[in-house]
């Protein structure tokens, strides 16, 4: 009898694709757990009557600054990983979206170069770069990366590839697709980084080279640096996971939120809140929110791995989207995906400490691009975006029909406009920006219309 025997045949049927296109038993057995948890009821679900607010928490402010040995030392056996697995669809990019200009002349991907070679420079730590790519960021992203020649490990690699696995249909068959069979996998989202990590022989080298921490974030985030205080931390604390979180504000709403269920830390994301659940948005019930800047011990990671093929154990996340992203009459699929934060609820003794908003700078739309393209943040010579305002950074809201694309937002504002007294900037409508215009307090501006050079608003 098969091992899918006891799942119905369209799971099956999804395995069986998944193994024939050369899957690795550790992603299988991950893929049979998520096609289990589908099948379970309110599957995927965390009801906010079953949670719980979580109390205080540690905090990065209150960790002492290890001395030059210690931060030479725990930073030395940390690796550095970016999720690059991004092309920027949703801002109408064709490429890595890590690529995307932020200042002049530099990207994402350069802005994390200079800062690993600056830390490394200041602690003389090893302090590996390693990027987790899809198959479309791969090449770009390492071409880029040749222009910084001392970030090249003798034994890591640069990178690792993400895994990918079946569409599903709502009847729980693999999707099929003819016209563009590319377009029948997706991946498993980025809680697919602990079995790409070992199924692809990094964990295993990294652990052969003394590495014993992985800090992980997401490439478009660029606060997200190492910091000796937090792998100091968790090498003295022994602490085998852990999620830096920030306190929630108004624009946290959507984002994924800590939580208490049944004494245990579980995390939360909009995908999993049943209809009619009001609760999520409550940022002042959920004051916790994840960043996807994320520690983890490696050595715990194998000895979990090694007992359960499929570890650590995530909740699922149902995502209902069609088979061709770009064509809403296309076949309706489910995408079976896990967060990697979510490990926080599963791995016995992990933690989460709050951060400073100068970690959490993600830039998700236009609307951020225009806030770090803009002198609300300097970037100093190693790779910190230093911030110009005075409390919190300025919150942009650009019409979406006008600004949403990339070539749109470029055409519209060739040139950021000052920002760094700005409270608020709205656009509504279609106005073009000259060169060295101001904003300062909030501003609502309504087009069609053009703002002169040297405008003060």
């Amino acid at each position: 009898m098969s091992s899918d025997a006891h799942l119905s045949d369209q799971f099956a049927e999804t395995l069986s694709k998944m193994r024939s296109a050369g899957a690795h038993a550790m992603e299988l057995a991950a893929l049979r757990r998520r096609l289990e948890q589908l099948s379970e009821p309110g599957a995927g679900q965390l009801p906010g009557d079953e949670l719980e607010p979580l109390e205080d928490i540690s905090k990065l402010v209150d960790l002492p600054e290890p001395d030059a040995e210690e931060g030479r030392h725990v930073l030395d056996r940390t690796a550095v990983l970016k999720l690059n697995g991004g092309l920027g669809t949703s801002m109408g990019l064709t490429g890595p979206k890590s690529l995307l200009e932020i200042k002049p002349g530099k990207t994402f991907l350069d802005v994390i170069a200079m800062q690993v070679l600056s830390i490394r420079e200041k602690y003389h730590a090893r302090l590996p770069l390693i990027l987790m790519n899809s198959a479309g960021t791969r090449e770009p992203s390492l071409e880029l990366l040749k222009k910084y020649p001392d970030l090249a490990d003798d034994v890591i690699p640069a990178d690792f590839l993400q895994g990918r696995e079946p569409k599903i249909t709502a009847d729980g068959r693999p999707a099929e697709w003819p016209s563009n069979p590319e377009l029948e996998w997706c991946p498993p989202g980025h809680g697919d980084i602990y079995i790409a990590l070992a199924v692809s022989g990094m964990l295993e080298t990294l652990l052969a080279e003394g590495i014993r921490w992985c800090f992980v974030s997401n490439a478009d985030n660029l606060g997200a640096l190492p910091d000796a205080r937090i792998a100091a931390w968790m090498a003295k604390e022994s602490i085998p996971f852990a999620m830096e979180t920030v306190l929630g504000t108004a624009a946290d709403r959507k984002g994924g939120h800590l939580a208490r269920r049944a004494g245990r830390i579980v995390l939360r994301e909009s995908a999993q809140v049943p209809d009619g659940d009001d609760s999520f948005g409550d940022v002042g019930k959920w004051r916790f929110y994840n960043t996807n800047n994320i520690w983890i011990d490696l050595e715990r990671l194998k000895v979990l791995q090694d007992a359960d093929p499929a570890a650590p154990q995530l909740p699922l996340i149902v995502n209902r989207k069609t088979v061709d992203p770009a064509d809403a009459a296309s076949t309706p699929v489910i995408q079976l995906e896990t967060a990697m934060g979510a490990a926080i609820g599963s791995v016995e003794g992990a933690r989460a400490i709050e951060i400073p908003r100068t970690r959490f700078a993600p830039v998700k739309t236009t609307d951020d691009l225009l806030v770090v393209r803009s002198d609300a943040y300097v970037l100093d010579e190693s790779g910190e975006m230093i911030p110009e305002f005075t409390t919190t950074p300025p919150v942009v809201s650009l019409s979406k029909e006008f600004y949403k694309l990339l070539p749109d937002f470029d055409a519209r504002i060739p040139s950021a406009p000052s920002l760094k007294e700005c409270t608020s900037l709205a656009v509504d409508g279609d106005v073009t920006f000259g060169k060295n215009v101001v904003v300062r307090g909030d501003v609502k501006i309504t087009g069609p219309k053009t703002v002169p050079d040297g405008e003060i608003l």
